[in-house]
């Protein structure tokens, strides 16, 4: 496929910027990315109840006659706030150049399938259609060849790298959990291997990262990075030799499985009922990918998940 021209369209999360941008990245697209922000009441509707209009989010400012790419070929999207601005830019994009302008959402869109050329879904979603693509957990910008390049730079070590996520609709990730569950850690690995290494996000409360910085103040074996650099949490995934995982992020999760390292899992106490995430936790345990924190076994394998490239590689036959 020729480089064209996109558009990736979330309003701003890390998750959904590295699923937007992983595509856009496999599909060997010209890309930009534009901030969604809703009009004052509309942040409420749902989008099967907003109206598929530019009064909805920050139209002016997206379409900007200064945009270096002023008419993209291709709409990437991702998230609910994403949906009527993809929607909208469609066709507002085809009526202009009077040709065909593709648009591809990630994640249920919570509207009718027919709005978009291609939707990307996982596999423990029940979404279903002619243009539903599903993938094995959430696609990703975290690919083989980066994940390779970061281990030749790397000193070979027995280390492992714990990524901690934060709080969501589903988990509340509160201090005392933490605090128990790094307590398991300890018992576990810190007297058995040479270093372990502690990834923040975004979303890890502040409280959080300062108590794990306090515990391990003394502890030179132990390195809590909340330094957000993408470069450090690639060549932390790149370099462990087991990798433990919170279980609040299904992307972080699929992020991890670019390495082909045993990952541990930490199930975190639930506020309500997860039923997609039980099920994608399901899946990777039958791939073999993910086991719990607890278990015995310390050495297993399977086969490097990049379910990005697998994808792009389908929509190239059709997007032209």
């Amino acid at each position: 496929m020729n480089k064209i021209d996109a558009w990736l369209l979330t309003e701003g999360a890390h998750g959904m910027i590295s699923q937007v941008e992983g595509l856009a990245k496999a599909l060997n697209t010209n890309y930009q990315h534009k901030k969604i922000i809703y009009n004052s009441f509309w942040n409420f509707f749902p989008p099967a109840l907003s109206p598929k209009k530019s009064i909805v989010f920050n139209f002016e400012e997206i379409i900007n006659e200064k945009t270096e790419i002023q008419r993209p070929a291709l709409l990437i999207s991702c998230g609910r706030k994403s949906v009527i601005p993809s929607i909208v830019l469609k066709n507002l994009f085809e009526k202009k150049n009077n040709k065909k302008i593709f648009n591809i959402h990630i994640q249920d869109p919570k509207i009718s399938p027919i709005n978009f050329d291609f939707i990307i879904t996982p596999e423990h979603d029940s979404l279903k259609g002619e243009n539903i693509i599903k993938s094995k957990g959430a696609i990703h910008y975290i690919s083989n060849e980066e994940i390779e390049i970061a281990r030749q730079n790397t000193k070979s070590k027995n280390s492992v790298t714990v990524v901690l996520g934060g709080p969501n609709q589903y988990y509340s990730f509160s201090l005392e959990e933490l605090k128990a569950i790094f307590h398991r850690i300890d018992r576990f690995f810190s007297d058995t291997v040479d270093e372990v290494k502690i990834i923040t996000s975004r979303r890890t409360p502040e409280e959080v990262i300062n108590f794990l910085k306090e515990k391990y103040l003394n502890n030179s074996k132990i390195v809590v990075d909340s330094s957000l650099s993408r470069q450090n949490y690639v060549e932390a995934l790149a370099e462990a030799k087991k990798i433990i995982m919170t279980s609040d992020s299904i992307s972080m999760i699929t992020e991890a499985a670019t390495t082909g390292t045993p990952i541990y899992l930490v199930q975190m106490k639930a506020k309500k009922n997860d039923y997609r995430f039980n099920k994608f936790v399901e899946l990777f345990k039958n791939l073999n990918i993910t086991k719990d924190l607890d278990t015995n076994e310390e050495h297993w394998t399977y086969d490097k998940l990049y379910e990005t490239k697998r994808i792009a590689e389908m929509l190239k036959t059709k997007i032209i």
